[in-house]
């Protein structure tokens, strides 16, 4: 019971974290993407998939990937990429890409975007690397 009460009173001090906040992510500066803390990814504002808490990627009910812990990116069992905790981007060897912890995305070395609640921890990259590899078919050519 102490530690029960000493965990809610931690937590409404802000000092214990809540559960992950939903992410959005701006492209070209317009709202495109929304990843929700229980893993819904929607995409200009519908429902289009899911990143499983193990790192399991669905597209419309589909299992099209996985993000490992290690940061490793599968698609249909292949490896295609990784992503590094410093927020490299990485697709068949070449650097893609960068997400700073700021939330800044940076394709091919330009600004592409924003990621907002985003990117202190690997969990985050993780799933905001997934959502622009499996879910924007333009950002990893």
């Amino acid at each position: 019971m102490k530690v029960r009460c000493l965990f809610v009173a931690l937590f409404l001090f802000g000092l214990v974290a809540p559960a992950t906040a939903d992410i959005r992510i701006y492209k070209s500066g317009s709202s495109w993407a929304q990843i929700e803390s229980d893993g819904d990814v929607y995409i200009n504002g519908s429902r289009v998939g899911q990143i499983e808490s193990d790192g399991d990627i669905y597209r419309n009910g589909s299992r099209i990937g996985e993000v490992e812990s290690d940061g490793d990116i599968y698609r249909n069992g292949s490896r295609i990429g990784q992503v590094e905790s410093d927020g490299d981007l990485y697709v068949g060897g070449s650097r893609v890409g960068q997400i700073e912890s700021d939330g800044d995305i940076y394709r091919s070395g330009s600004r592409w975007g924003q990621a907002n609640s985003c990117c202190s921890g690997f969990r985050e990259l993780q799933l905001v690397a997934a959502v622009l590899l499996f879910f924007d078919s333009s950002f990893s050519r």
